[in-house]
């Protein structure tokens, strides 16, 4: 479908229209009935509703090609378009730090992100993260909200990300997010020898009490995790998670609510466990290990501009490596000696 430019004319202290970019959604059908400014703030979550509201009102943003009330009803199906000019969205300073990078093009990167390096900078974080580091690599990501980052990784979670490298990219990348069409799978070790997989739908929301954590609670957001043994030990299990939602610290919460906490974990992980008659060294790798053993093994989407699915794969970092090693070591001298 060809979409005309707004009818009215461009304001002269912005950009002219080959400059801008027209970003597209389509409304899912379980939409239907909701207001036409309410799906078109979830569909492009990346903007402010303000900033929705002005381009609803001055007609660059359309519904199936046309201008649009606020309020209108939408039966599904339809298509939202918004016409974007390029301004500065972020501001952070440009560091150069390095990037594993595992995959870029035009469109997005697909990156390995270390345990320890935030993501975004913050009050105590404002030099060092990956977004300053994202800026040097492309500085037009500026362009973009958060520097194109559609979804995050706690600072001491290791893996794969990927990052959007234009407006195109963003929303499409924050759509398939939205209706869970992007495949996450996670490696974690846990606390106690889990018998099975299973499922957790729990919703998850801010801790009534301590601000930092979150927590399972009535009142939160649906979350779904599902999860499958990988490899058993006598108290620990690694095992693989699969994400359908993406709410914050969402494994560590879900995890710890089915009683299997992270081993590691400074804020759900709880008190330490030890199996009967652990190895000394077993004993050294537990208490040594001060991050969350969690790691975004898997990553899949499809590409905004091609229609190509991408998939990636990132091996385990090396400090979960020597805490399976471990691991297995204590459970085969346990098994030598008869303990169980």
């Amino acid at each position: 479908m060809t979409l005309p430019a707004p009818s009215h004319p461009y304001p002269t202290d912005t950009a002219p229209d080959e400059e801008r970019e027209l970003l597209e959604a389509v409304v899912p059908l379980e939409q239907a009935g909701r207001r036409f400014d309410q799906v078109l703030a979830e569909l492009f979550p990346e903007f402010s509703r303000s900033r929705l509201t002005a381009w609803i009102k001055s007609g660059e943003a359309l519904l199936d090609g046309a201008e649009a009330k606020p309020k209108q009803a939408l039966r599904g199906g339809e298509t939202l378009t918004v016409w974007v000019t390029p301004t500065i969205e972020t501001v952070a300073e440009p560091e150069p730090i390095d990037l594993d990078l595992r995959h870029a093009d035009d469109e997005v990167i697909v990156l390995h992100k270390p345990a320890g390096l935030v993501v975004h900078p913050g009050a105590g974080n404002p030099r060092g993260t990956l977004v300053n580091a994202l800026l040097h690599f492309d500085a037009k990501l500026a362009e973009l909200p958060r520097a194109g980052i559609v979804h995050r990784l706690d600072k001491d979670t290791s893996g794969l990300m990927v990052v959007a490298r234009s407006l195109r990219a963003h929303a499409a990348l924050v759509q398939q997010l939205s209706s869970r069409e992007v495949h996450r799978q996670y490696l974690a070790v846990v606390g106690g020898a889990m018998v099975a997989g299973g499922s957790v739908n729990a919703p998850i929301g801010r801790h009534p009490s301590d601000r930092i954590r979150q927590a399972v609670t009535e009142s939160g957001r649906e979350a779904i995790t599902h999860y499958r043994v990988r490899e058993r030990f006598r108290s620990h299990t690694l095992v693989e998670c699969k994400l359908e939602t993406g709410r914050t610290h969402q494994i560590r919460v879900h995890m710890a609510h089915v009683r299997h906490p992270l081993v590691g974990d400074p804020l759900y992980g709880g008190n330490l466990r030890l199996p009967r008659g652990a190895t000394e060294a077993l004993v050294e790798a537990l208490r040594g290990f001060k991050r969350q053993a969690l790691h975004a093994e898997s990553l899949a989407f499809v590409h905004p501009a091609s229609g190509e699915t991408l998939s990636f794969s990132s091996t385990l970092p090396d400090d979960m490596l020597r805490l399976l090693a471990t691991l297995r070591e204590d459970s085969a001298e346990a098994v030598a000696k008869g303990i169980k």
